[in-house]
């Protein structure tokens, strides 16, 4: 044991971590770490709550304070060893280095112990009950043998306390081991990581003075061509001004002698040269010399402006960690592909706390087999939201199921392989809605928008009411009654939901039109039976309604299209007198900006980007357009239109596109009402129409169409030149058609009693 004790003595096991002497009454706390009782009560005040010093553990002190700590009495025991090696002072004795080494007789050099309540008595037994030491006078008084107390000597239970200990021992030795070995692991990622915090910011460097060097390299092509151009054109200058100079001497020549002739010349020397004269100056007058320089300059044009560029330079470089995504809670949202057009599924990265975490492609596999399962459809990555949302694109060439397998970081991710199944160009993606009045259920819907996020509001005709869907999954998120028995037109929420018009009854006696206010989230709805303009919020809540039936200044006469300007205010065309009114936000009257005799039945607005208005109007069989304030630009289609409706816009060209049902064709306008060509013929071949109604114009200019007669969904060029048919609606009665974000056609079929989306 002295050996031992030998060997544990170094000046590190006898110094306080705190004052860095050796210890004083050496304190344990419950972590197991030792410190001078004086510097604990130091390091208490100072803190609460109390940390160890040594392992920042937060410890609860006993009701005595740091007094209430156990000694460490082996530490006592080395103190009490190490005075004992160190020699002989006054009052010590001297003893020899082999019985200091010795097995036996070690008690000699270990401090006995006292209670602290007996002064005078060793500590000899142990109080299980209490776990606590004690001496004799105690077992007879405070923890006398009984059913509260069992002290029991402390040699007849030491050494199950000790093989205990060393089988808790036997346990640390691995566990230390494993801790040790994951050291060493955090050591070699710290050096991967650092390694890879190098090979990357070389890889942005080289990558960026790439483009630096692109950007200089252009700069010098630039600057060339400028001093090309410069010299060009000031070549062409100079050779023009050479030949004015030229004429100038060449005619000032000429006045010299002229003058010389005319002032000192006799009669003789006058007719001599003075034919050769006139026809030299005659001559010179006839000579072609253009005297205007030519108006050119060197120009320089951005071609893509810096805030376009600035855009793109954003997008230039990503910089993703593996570290802590999770493949069992990164999420795949599947949508329905078609046959030979290219289809994305989106896969969303997260860390193990669920929150979006940006990734590298090489994390990433996705991997898509045809119905056979031998052959794999090939896939493309591409990385939006940095990094945090990939795009999974692949174009099936074969209808029927497929199975797509993501993972990342080589483990599937929930739910992987998923199922997907391709459908014909011809079959609806989804279908949104069955004949019914139930939840999810609709009867007879007429129109419908898209917002930003795709999904769907149907304002029904025959259950009278509001239904919110998910484009994507297709179930219900929410609805609401509107009770009305006459609804046209759509509009949008401030979410992108889209609102079908439909015809019902309830809180509205005859709703025809929709506008939605997506800065605050309200839908406006045009009553014309009750002559006002109802207001809910997209709960279903009636929030205010305004108007009232009357020809005056703010009344109401069978209001049908509503639509709302950049500054929020509600235009109302009325359908009985042909007024277009504007009202405030709230609903106060504002202005009239059409009176009756310019309207006589107006369906449809549109509202342009620069606040002009363009109103259909299908008993004047014409469209009006509009300034801002409400002011008569001009009537357009007048003597061309049978029964204006449907409209859609293409600002970029100025035009507008109106579908003529009876008339069996569209016609497209300029703003300034000029009819720039139209197409269609009645028929039901590629290329013609039959009754056609909804109408949309997508971002390349392309005009889509759907007939309500056979329900062909058809797409024309900018020109009206017929391109393909999409799909042929089946079920009844297509009426209102959009385009969705992610590249879909939703149709309103009214007598099918469904939404409809197909792949555009």
């Amino acid at each position: 044991m002295a050996s031992k004790m030998a060997g544990d003595l170094d000046e590190q096991s006898l110094t306080c971590p705190l004052c860095m002497l050796h210890f004083r009454d050496p304190r344990v706390l419950p972590c197991l770490h030792t410190f001078c009782r004086e510097c604990l009560q130091e390091w208490a005040a100072k803190q609460q709550p109390l940390e160890c010093p040594t392992c920042r553990t937060q410890v609860s002190l006993p009701d005595q304070g740091v007094d209430g700590l156990r000694a460490n009495v082996y530490v006592n025991n080395l103190l009490d060893f190490a005075a004992v090696k160190k020699g002989a002072g006054p009052g010590h004795d001297v003893v020899p280095e082999e019985v200091l080494k010795a097995e036996k007789d070690v008690s000699k050099f270990q401090r006995k112990r006292y209670c602290h309540k007996h002064k005078n008595q060793e500590l000899v037994f142990y109080c299980e009950s209490c776990n606590a030491l004690v001496c004799t006078a105690c077992t007879v008084v405070d923890h006398r043998p009984g059913h509260d107390h069992n002290p029991v000597e402390v040699s007849s239970i030491v050494d199950n306390k000790k093989d205990k200990l060393e089988h808790l021992l036997g346990q640390v030795d691995p566990r230390l081991k494993d801790m040790q070995d994951a050291l060493k692991e955090f050591d070699k990622e710290m050096m991967k990581l650092d390694n890879s915090r190098i090979v990357s910011v070389n890889q942005a460097s080289s990558y960026f003075q790439l483009l630096s060097d692109l950007l200089q390299k252009r700069e010098r092509e630039v600057l060339s061509q400028i001093d090309v151009t410069y010299r060009g054109i000031g070549k062409t200058l100079e050779s023009q001004k050479g030949e004015v100079e030229l004429g100038v001497a060449r005619l000032a020549s000429a006045r010299t002698f002229c003058r010389q002739a005319v002032g000192h010349g006799n009669e003789m020397h006058l007719l001599e040269v003075g034919e050769h004269a006139q026809r030299r100056v005659e001559g010179l007058l006839l000579e072609r010399v253009n005297l205007k320089p030519e108006q050119e300059k060197v120009q320089f044009s951005e071609k893509v402006s810096v805030v376009e560029f600035k855009k793109d330079v954003e997008r230039l470089g990503m910089v993703s960690s593996t570290v802590n995504v999770d493949a069992l809670k990164c999420r795949v949202v599947t949508k329905t592909p078609v046959v030979g057009l290219e289809c994305a599924s989106v896969l969303e990265t997260v860390d193990e706390e669920g929150q979006a975490i940006a990734v590298g492609c090489e994390t990433v596999t996705a991997c898509l087999t045809g119905p056979t399962g031998n052959r794999a459809v090939p896939t493309q990555l591409r990385a939006k939201n940095e990094g945090r949302l990939w795009e999974i694109l692949y174009t099936p060439e074969f209808t029927g199921k497929h199975m797509l397998e993501v993972k990342v970081k080589d483990r599937d991710v929930a739910g992987s392989p998923f199922d997907v199944f391709v459908r014909s160009r011809e079959s609806a993606v989804i279908t949104i809605g069955s004949e019914g009045n139930e939840e999810g259920q609709l009867k007879k819907p007429i129109d419908v928008a898209i917002d930003g996020d795709g999904n769907v509001v149907v304002l029904e005709q025959v259950n009278r009411r509001v239904q919110v869907f998910h484009a994507g999954q297709g179930h219900m998120l929410k609805r609401f009654p509107i009770d009305s028995e006459g609804l046209f037109g759509t509009d949008t929420d401030s979410s992108g939901n889209l609102l079908i018009r439909d015809i019902g009854k309830g809180q509205l006696q005859d709703p025809w039109f929709i506008a939605a206010d997506q800065s605050r989230g309200l839908i406006f709805v045009t009553d014309n039976r009750a002559h006002k303009v109802v207001v809910f919020d997209l709960d279903g809540n009636l929030k205010f309604s305004f108007g009232k039936r009357g020809t005056n200044q703010g009344e109401l006469n069978g209001p049908t299209g509503v639509t709302l300007d950049r500054a929020g205010n509600v235009i109302v065309a009325n359908k009985a007198d042909g007024r277009v009114q504007v009202f405030g936000p709230d609903g106060t009257y504002l202005r009239t900006t059409l009176k009756s005799d310019c309207l006589r039945h107006p369906r449809g607005v549109a509202v342009l980007q620069n606040g002009r208005m363009v109103v259909a109007d299908s008993k004047q069989k014409s469209c009006l357009l509009l300034q801002p304030d409400g002011s008569l630009i001009r009537d357009i289609g007048k003597g061309k239109l049978q029964y204006p409706r449907f409209l859609a816009a293409d600002e970029s060209r100025d035009l507008f596109f109106v579908t003529d049902s009876p008339a069996h064709r569209v016609l497209v306008f300029d703003l300034e009402g000029k009819l720039k060509f139209s197409f269609g013929e009645q028929g039901r071949n590629e290329g013609e129409l039959s009754w056609p109604t909804g109408i949309t114009v997508d971002p390349a200019g392309n005009i889509v169409v759907v007939n309500r007669d056979g329900g062909r969904l058809q797409v024309f060029g900018s020109d009206g030149t017929y391109l393909r048919t999409v799909a042929t609606v089946k079920g009844g009665f297509p009426q209102g058609i959009e385009l969705t974000p992610d590249g879909h056609i939703a149709v309103a079929c009214s007598y099918g009693h469904c939404i409809k989306f197909y792949r555009y």
